[in-house]
């Protein structure tokens, strides 16, 4: 592997999942013993979002979760799926799809970029939130670059996600030796940064405050009866 891109697609891979996963645990730890940190959406005055700005947001997270369980591939094909489906149109469906959600979520974070700039939505918003989406497109858009140019096949993914399980990060020739490593090493990093900065979010208190009201309800559902 280059030696200026190993910090970036070896040694910070490793470091954003240590801080990913024990961030996270802390936060949500801290949240159960009720050291609540102020959520930004709750704050007094903040305009409320249409029913429109709601289906949106739910549409963004559908997408982000479609595009984590397609990066699954990575680690491997389930067999069954290729045998009933067939190899070469999982990989079509999987291109449309990806290409197609990808686009999507540029879009709308790019409106919600947009949104935050205009007020009275931009005295709510902090620098945070506007790096949040500004890597997130980036991220995004290097993703669909890789989709669509396709200067790498799925093996060549596969063995350098298995390096990286392995713990010996090192990138197969066929990407090491390609000018496209740039943009595979830029999609990485991104990914990598945006672990560091999940658990410092306000994803996890509104995470954590979502499936609290979810058990009060199915308590409370369960004492009616």
């Amino acid at each position: 592997m280059d030696r200026y891109l190993f910090p970036a697609t070896g040694i910070l891979v490793y470091v954003a999942m240590v801080i990913f996963i024990s961030g996270t645990v802390y936060r949500v730890i801290k949240w159960q013993h009720g050291s609540k940190q102020a959520n930004p959406q709750d704050a007094p005055g903040k305009p409320k979002g249409s029913r429109w700005m709601s289906l949106l947001i739910i549409a963004l997270h559908i997408a982000g979760i479609g595009l984590i369980m397609g990066h699954t591939r990575l680690f491997g094909d389930i067999g069954f799926v290729v045998s009933i489906i067939g190899e070469d149109r999982l990989n079509q469906v999987g291109n449309i799809l990806g290409t197609g959600l990808g686009l999507f979520v540029i879009i709308a974070l790019g409106y919600l970029f947009v949104r935050r700039l205009k007020s009275p939505h931009k005295e709510f918003s902090t620098p945070a939130d506007y790096a949040f989406l500004l890597f997130t497109i980036f991220l995004v858009l290097l993703g669909n670059y890789l989709r669509l140019a396709k200067p790498f096949g799925l093996e060549d993914y596969q063995a350098y996600t298995a390096a990286l399980v392995a713990l010996s990060p090192v990138m197969p020739e066929s990407i090491a030796t390609s000018s496209a490593k740039l943009v595979l090493s830029g999609h990485v990093f991104t990914v990598s940064l945006l672990l560091c900065y999940f658990p410092f979010s306000n994803l996890i208190p509104t995470i954590c405050q979502l499936i609290s009201r979810q058990r009060k309800c199915g308590q409370s559902g369960t004492s009616a009866t």
